[in-house]
């Protein structure tokens, strides 16, 4: 696309975001009692109290925004500006309510995607993006469709229909914009068949509460190629369909301990998976060959595998308010299926700017490692393609990100935040990369 049209497109993006603000004070003022602007978590307040109205009665709504600006200062082919944003609409309905249907609600969401990738359209050759939210596919669609079932006293929790994995497994926030440090971290490895927002896979999962601290899950995800088919998803991303072509299945397994430490709570998870589905070995062919000088195809190995820990915990302030959260997840895949194999980030949160409640600081380092058995196989195929030669990726990635998250009202953040990636892709033959960005969020 050409500068000056991707120009006018970011420009038309922010007159939108301009006029719905608009529009939004303008409700409030109107609005003063049941739609505060300085204290209601939607833009567009509670529509002279209907939202909260149908809150009662069984039905919340939910609708959001988010944006996300990136420029490289260094680093790639060219020093560009690029945007990428989400569109998200759905609602939560209590059945209970709604059909006195005990302990049961259902989820619907659907989801668009708009914009063009920095991290490919500058060449700067990373493992993981610059601009978490570009993805996926920029389209519609279905990403939550799913009843969920509170059962022995609300300590079991039954999940059936179109969700995604990373909502139940190894969940984590998304508030950095670099993706390392986004949702749950075994997507950013493994991510042909661990599909996180906005994918969603027709799925079963189960939750037991073992204690009041401790809870143990288990999931089923229909492992199928189509649910991360751009091409597929935009003509079919959007209905709750079964497509063909199913490979197997996703079994997560995760146990959860809820801590208090200091009377500040934390959350600490370890968990493991596998995938039932024959998948491709990285390095040898159908005969253990090796793939690279025989072209053929690769050996099927059955089934895919890896493990994770995701810990957070307050270290200061009061109890789920005011403080220092530090973070640390860490994710392993198998070494014959996956280009990169593990993982690990480190970061913290805090909250308490005086005279700014709702503002925060964030700050993260992380590594993504490219398997060596993989690297490789490009150097192999390097030498016997000269013609073909690519970019051998080996080693860590290392990737840094802080960033300031400004809220002027509740239902708005602007987050401006400053990148450095340390050999991207793993690999010294891309220049190390500088990008600054920006990620803005509104709930409607």
């Amino acid at each position: 696309m050409p500068s000056s049209s991707l120009r006018k497109h970011s420009l038309a993006r922010v007159a939108a975001l301009a006029g719905i603000g608009l529009m939004g004070l303008g409700l409030a003022a109107q609005q003063a009692r049941a739609d505060d602007l300085s204290t209601s978590p939607y833009l567009f307040g509670d529509w002279n109290g209907s939202r909260t109205s149908l809150a009662e009665k069984g039905v919340k709504l939910d609708f959001g925004y988010t944006s996300e600006l990136a420029h490289n200062v260094s680093g790639g082919t060219q020093h560009i500006t690029r945007y990428t944003d989400q569109w998200n609409g759905g609602a939560t309905f209590d059945l209970d309510k709604l059909l006195s249907w005990q302990g049961a609600k259902f989820y619907f969401m659907i989801t668009d995607r708009n914009g063009r990738n920095l991290s490919a359209d500058a060449n700067l050759g990373t493992d993981q993006q610059v601009a978490e939210v570009y993805g996926r596919g920029q389209t519609w669609r279905l990403t939550n469709f799913y009843l969920e079932q509170n059962l022995l006293n609300d300590n079991l929790t039954l999940q059936l229909g179109r969700m995604g994995v990373g909502g139940d497994f190894a969940a984590f926030s998304c508030d950095f914009q670099n993706l390392t440090f986004c949702g749950s971290q075994p997507g950013n490895l493994v991510g042909s068949y661990w599909a996180n927002w906005p994918v969603s896979q027709w799925a079963i999962t189960a939750k037991l509460k073992t204690s009041a601290q401790t809870y143990l899950s288990v999931g089923a995800y229909q492992v199928n190629p189509n649910y991360v088919n751009d091409s597929y998803n935009v003509s079919k991303g959007l209905y709750p369909n079964f497509p063909d072509g199913t490979t197997g299945a996703l079994i997560p397994i995760e146990f959860g301990y809820m801590a208090t430490v200091n009377g500040l709570p934390g959350s600490y998870k370890f968990g493991i998976w596998y995938n039932t589905s024959q998948t491709g070995d990285l390095v040898l062919d159908e005969n253990r060959a090796q793939r690279a000088l025989t072209g053929d195809t690769a050996l099927q190995r059955d089934g895919a595998y890896g493990g994770y820990i995701n810990f957070s915990q307050q270290v200061t302030g009061t109890n789920g308010g005011d403080g220092v959260t530090v973070f640390l997840n860490a994710t392993q895949a198998d070494k014959f299926t996956s280009a990169t194999d593990h993982q690990v980030s480190l970061g913290m949160e805090y909250k308490g700017i005086p005279g700014h409640p709702r503002d925060f600081i964030g700050a993260a380092v992380g590594a993504t490692h490219n398997n060596g058995r993989n690297a490789d196989y490009q150097r192999e195929y390097n030498a016997t393609h000269p013609g073909l030669a690519t970019v051998v990726n080996d080693g860590y990635e290392y990737a840094t990100e802080v960033f300031y998250s400004w809220s002027p009202v509740p239902s708005i953040s602007v987050r401006p935040n400053l990148q450095y990636i340390i050999h991207p892709g793993g690999t010294s033959q891309n220049d190390n990369a500088f990008v600054v960005g920006l990620k803005t969020s509104i709930a409607f």
